[in-house]
C-alpha cells in the first residue's frame, strides 16, 4: 500500500476534475471529446502550452490497466473458463472504456504534478 504521504490530494482531485492547476477553477480541456489541451486558462491566464506531460500518462495507464486487467481476466478464466470469444469482447471493451475514461483525468494529474513541483518551467 502507497503511505498517504506520498499522494498530494490536492493535485489528485484537480487532475480528476481536468482543472487547472494554478486557479483551480478553469478547464484543461476545450467541451468535447479531446485531449487536446486549451492554450490559456480562462480563469487565470496559465499558458497551457508549456506543459510537458509527454506520454507519462499513457505509461501510467498501460502500468495502472495492466495490473488491474491482468488479474482480473485470469481469475475470469479459471473460475468459470468462458469461451476465448467472451474474454475478447469483455476485455477489449473494458479496456477501451477505462482507457478513454481515464486518459484526460491522469494527464490533468500530471499536469498539475508539474506545476506544483517544477514551477519555474511554466514563467
Amino acid at each position: 500500500m502507497i503511505p498517504p504521504a506520498l499522494i498530494d490530494t490536492e493535485m489528485l482531485k484537480l487532475g480528476l476534475s481536468c482543472k487547472c492547476p494554478k486557479c483551480k477553477t478553469g478547464d484543461l480541456y476545450p467541451p468535447g471529446f479531446t485531449l487536446t489541451l486549451k492554450d490559456t486558462c480562462e480563469g487565470c491566464g496559465l499558458d497551457l502550452s508549456k506543459n510537458d506531460s509527454a506520454d507519462g500518462p499513457a505509461v501510467f495507464l498501460v502500468f495502472i490497466l495492466g495490473f488491474l486487467l491482468v488479474p482480473l481476466a485470469l481469475w475470469l478464466e479459471f473460475s468459470l473458463s468462458p469461451p476465448l470469444w467472451v474474454h475478447a469482447v469483455l476485455w477489449t471493451i473494458v479496456t477501451l472504456g477505462l482507457t478513454l475514461g481515464l486518459l484526460k483525468p491522469l494527464k490533468g494529474y500530471i499536469i498539475a504534478l508539474q506545476y506544483k513541483h517544477r514551477p519555474n518551467d511554466w514563467k
